[in-house]
């Protein structure tokens, strides 16, 4: 039976959505697939975060989004070294605290209010100051204020290991220029390194791979 071109036009967009969330064949036993939890009834993968229909439509960075939103505002990291202007965390790391903030359960999407919330180990909570800054634009000039970061226009990175990506530190992992959750870590697993439970992150953390990328230590 031949493919009418309507039909044709909505294989290629979920294709490209398949495509643009890295979904092709890494999420699958990652520490995001959530198909065999409890829960989760239908047993699918990406339904946690994403649905193809009646998705949130007030979400600008990620595709058909489905997952209940934190509303939180948080304590920021701060030090007196610090030469970044910290922000609230920006749209993208927004989506990764809705479920790791620990005030939305992670069962909480398709408008269903869950009950399951995220383990204490992964829980940041609402006070982000003992964590990494994230929410702060990291560009040539704060390169240079600080004296001890690389310049992300300039210097070269590879995130992952199969597949691989590279190139400057602002191509490859920031987001609108800013420093946030998926600068160091990838939420499908397809730039990752390590073994699924080792936090998804882009680079070894051996030897402070990780760090150095961007601190000039």
């Amino acid at each position: 039976m031949k493919m009418n071109i309507r039909n044709k036009w909505l294989l290629t967009a979920l294709l490209l959505v398949a495509a643009r969330t890295g979904t092709a064949g890494t999420l699958a036993g990652s520490s995001h697939d959530f198909s065999t939890a409890g829960w989760n009834t239908g047993g699918k993968v990406c339904v946690t975060c994403h649905v193809p229909h009646k998705s949130d439509t007030t979400v600008a960075d990620a595709p058909l989004w489905n997952h209940t939103l934190s509303t939180q505002s948080y304590t920021l990291y701060t030090s007196p070294t610090l030469k970044a202007v910290i922000g609230q965390p920006g749209g993208n790391s927004k989506l990764c605290l809705s479920c790791h903030d620990g005030t939305i359960a992670v069962n909480s999407f398709g408008g269903v209010t869950g009950t399951t919330m995220i383990s204490a180990a992964n829980n940041l909570g609402t006070t982000l100051k003992d964590d990494h800054p994230i929410g702060f634009t990291y560009d040539t000039a704060l390169a240079t204020a600080k004296g001890s970061m690389f310049d992300p226009a300039t210097k070269t990175v590879t995130i992952g290991s199969s597949p691989t990506k590279t190139g400057t530190i602002a191509a490859v992992m920031l987001f609108g220029g800013k420093m946030e959750c998926s600068s160091c870590h990838d939420v499908h697993n397809t730039f990752a390194v390590g073994a699924k439970g080792t936090g998804m992150v882009t680079m070894d953390t051996a030897g402070s791979k990780i760090c150095v990328a961007c601190h000039n230590k």
